[in-house]
């Protein structure tokens, strides 16, 4: 065998009956082959599980660990929070790193920070290494889709990303559920200590299965993408922002901390926009020419300031309003998925049929009834009234996936890692920023009921509608950006549509 072909081999890149294949080298080809597959769909079921498996135990953790409305937004927020922050981070390490090295650390640091997790005795414990888990995730994704991408050979690299899809979905779906059964019978920790032996797996398989390769990104425009500098920016910018929008309802926003952080997050925000302009970050600017890619980024950003606050403050609704148990709450959370996952096979004819921007605008319009939907089920207080909108949330994400689709393949080739990244960056901010600015819209209406001598019941019932209401509105608002960033489908010159492969959890909007 050739020096060449051993190469290929060894990279997943030698076709199946070329030049120098052996049938035992066959043999130890599919298992390798076996092997990354493995280790990327562990490491991609550990953080899409635990982006849903907190929120039905939220209740139960406040009263063990005496935790307030306030804490526990950030045991919810800090995780999407930090995985937003690093996502770039994560990418950066992959292309300078190398794709095991930052799969193995990412998976060694979520397993620690899970086990801490588990141990915690406080809150504010729980809530940093939450944050600590958030890092991890973020150095997984990236890695995981690069290694997905370039070391499994055409036709393994097809069947592994449908298998990723698969059971990436599969966890989104039963987090709820999982969280709720374990959460009843076992104690809310369990849900830390079973990322363990998963983690643990991901670690062994990985560090055999997956080749020791340095970086291969040659292409400097792609290396220039994102400076550190940028990165580091973004982080403190939004973390402080967080801070502000969390801390404020409750305890006021002229406090000295408050107007701190938010002077931060202000002069943050500006010194990330100027360095983005930096000629050094062309790449950015040729993203944002694109329209379907900055429509599709919007759209992620309302779709998520409206949704994610939602499934939050629903846990709490369904647990402390409706006094169900944490298996009926997470099992409440199933007709979402399953309307999503039922929904999914039928977007793409329906896009070919009916054009991309009509399918995405009529999903959008769905998830806002959905919403208003929710928060008339509210009011009786009866799970099957919940239903029909929790089944329109799900059908109207599914229909909306096109812009999912059409952003990321509006990215030139040597952008579409980054493109990626930073759409995925943007999905979790959205979350976070959707739990504190529903958060602080709940927080304030259910203070002014309390004010007006309503019981604490129904005051939280009022600020829970008033929410719901305001979410339905920020989704409704991304409908004509969807139409005007895909009504029409530009062909960029000498660049071919190439199909796009959706991150780890874009399923959710």
């Amino acid at each position: 065998m050739t020096g060449e072909c051993r190469h290929r081999q060894a990279t997943g890149n030698l076709p199946p009956n070329g030049p120098g294949r052996s049938p035992e080298a066959e043999v130890v080809n599919r298992i390798r082959i076996v092997g990354i597959t493995g280790a990327v769909l562990l490491s991609s079921f550990l953080t899409a599980l635990d982006s849903t498996v907190v929120n039905v135990a939220l209740p139960k953790m406040g009263r063990e660990l005496s935790l307030n409305e306030t804490e526990l937004k950030w045991v919810a927020a800090v995780y999407p929070l930090a995985l937003a922050s690093f996502l770039l981070l994560g990418g950066h390490l992959t292309d300078t790193r190398g794709r095991r090295w930052t799969l193995v650390t990412g998976l060694a640091v979520f397993t620690a920070s899970s086990t801490c997790c588990a141990l915690s005795a406080t809150g504010t414990m729980l809530t940093s290494f939450r944050g600590v888990q958030g890092i991890g995730a973020a150095l997984i994704l990236p890695a995981s889709l690069a290694i997905l991408s370039h070391d499994l050979p055409l036709r393994a690299r097809t069947a592994a990303f449908g298998a990723t899809m698969a059971i990436l979905a599969s966890s989104l779906a039963l987090g709820p559920v999982i969280s709720g059964v374990v959460t009843q019978y076992s104690g809310w920790r369990w849900l830390f200590l079973m990322n363990i032996p998963i983690g643990l797996a991901g670690l062994a398989v990985g560090s055999v299965a997956v080749p020791r390769r340095g970086p291969d990104r040659t292409d400097s425009q792609t290396l220039a993408a994102v400076s550190l500098r940028m990165i580091a920016l973004a982080c403190v910018s939004c973390a402080a922002a967080v801070y502000c929008l969390i801390e404020g309802p409750a305890y006021g926003f002229t406090r000295p901390p408050l107007i701190i952080a938010g002077c931060i997050a202000v002069i943050g925000s500006a010194a990330t926009c100027r360095t983005t302009a930096n000629h050094r970050n062309a790449a950015l600017k040729l993203l944002f020419r694109k329209k379907a890619f900055t429509g599709g980024l919007i759209t992620q950003l309302l779709w998520g300031l409206g949704v994610s606050g939602v499934y939050f403050y629903t846990s709490l609704f369904l647990q402390n309003g409706m006094r169900l148990d944490p298996t009926t709450a997470g099992l409440a959370f199933t007709p979402v998925a399953s309307a999503l996952l039922l929904t999914a096979p039928f977007v793409a004819p329906l896009a070919r049929r009916w054009g991309d921007h009509r399918v995405s605008a009529v999903g959008l319009t769905l998830v806002a009834t959905g919403l208003l939907l929710v928060a008339l089920g509210s009011v009786n207080g009866v799970l099957v009234h919940l239903l029909p909108g929790l089944s329109a949330v799900g059908v109207g994400s599914a229909l909306a996936l096109p812009l999912t689709t059409r952003a990321l393949e509006a990215s030139p080739s040597h952008l579409s890692g980054f493109a990626a990244g930073l759409f995925s960056a943007t999905r979790e901010l959205s979350g976070v920023f959707g739990i504190a600015f529903v958060g602080t819209v709940v927080t304030f209406v259910q203070h002014s009921s309390a004010s007006a001598e309503a019981s604490p019941a129904a005051a939280f019932l009022a600020g829970y509608q008033t929410g719901l209401c305001i979410a339905a509105v920020l989704v409704a608002a991304a409908v004509p950006v969807a139409v005007w960033a895909l009504r029409t489908r530009p062909v960029d010159g000498g660049e071919q549509r190439r199909p796009s492969v959706r991150t780890p959890t874009e399923g959710r909007g």
